[in-house]
Order: C-alpha cells, then structure tokens, then sequence
C-alpha cells in the first residue's frame, strides 16, 4: 500500500524524492500526533475513500447521473489519489508538511479528500432516483 500511495505522489519518475517525502511526513505525524503514523495513514485513506460515485449514461436524449458502487481497488486508488492532490494545493510550506497536514485532517474526518468524498456521496444519493438505469 505504502508503494501504491508513492507510486502515485511520484513526479517525473523521481521514486527516491517521494519516498523521502513520504517517510518525512510520517516523521512530522508522529512528532506532531504521538500515535502510530502508519495507522494515522491508513486510517486517513479509510476516511477518504469514496463508496459509491456517479457516472453519466444518456438514454433517449437525456443525461441521467446515476449512482454506482465502486470496487475495492477504485475506492484505494482515488483515496490516494484525492488525498496527495489535496496535499499539493494546501498552503503551506514543504510537500511533506502539506502531506502530514492532509493525512492528520483525514485521520480526523476533516479536510479537503474528506469534504470531496461527503460530495460525491451526496452527489450519488441525490440521484438514487436513477439506480435502476445502472451501467
């Protein structure tokens, strides 16, 4: 899993710059928590995963939204990829700083990954209505 999330923070192929950032971030969860930095981690990517989201169909001219169950590898690589993408835009200083910051907020149902997961729930109930027309 530590691989997979490192494998997409990379950027331009530059594997031994993200693990760097990748363990610094957990050094500054553990200074800042006290806890146990890979379960603050994992923890995080539990609450950012997305259950369910909605994809388009058009059916007879009209483009419906309709809700669909995501399967496990999907629901893993978007939390990844929500939580590092949500990392890169925070203000801050230093991407292992904008990281450790990302995951704690996580960890503790907050931030950024979290609130676009709430959306897309909402998104996906909003328009149970359409269900039966799954793709």
């Amino acid at each position: 899993m530590v691989t997979r999330f490192v494998n997409n923070l990379m950027l331009e192929g530059k594997k031994s710059t993200a693990f760097k950032l990748f363990y610094d971030a957990m050094d500054v969860i553990a200074e800042r928590t006290g806890e146990d930095p890979h379960g603050v981690w994992k923890k995080a990517l539990n609450n950012v995963m997305p259950q369910v989201e909605v994809r388009s169909k058009r059916i007879g001219g009209a483009t419906f939204q309709i809700p669909v169950e995501i399967r496990s590898e999907r629901k893993i690589s978007i939390g990844m990829k929500w939580m590092i993408r949500f990392a890169r835009s925070r203000s801050g200083k230093g991407m292992a700083n904008k990281l450790a910051a990302e995951i704690m907020a996580a960890a503790k149902n907050e931030g950024a990954a979290v609130k676009r997961k709430e959306d897309t729930h909402k998104m996906a109930e909003s328009n149970r209505a359409f269900a039966h027309f799954r793709v």
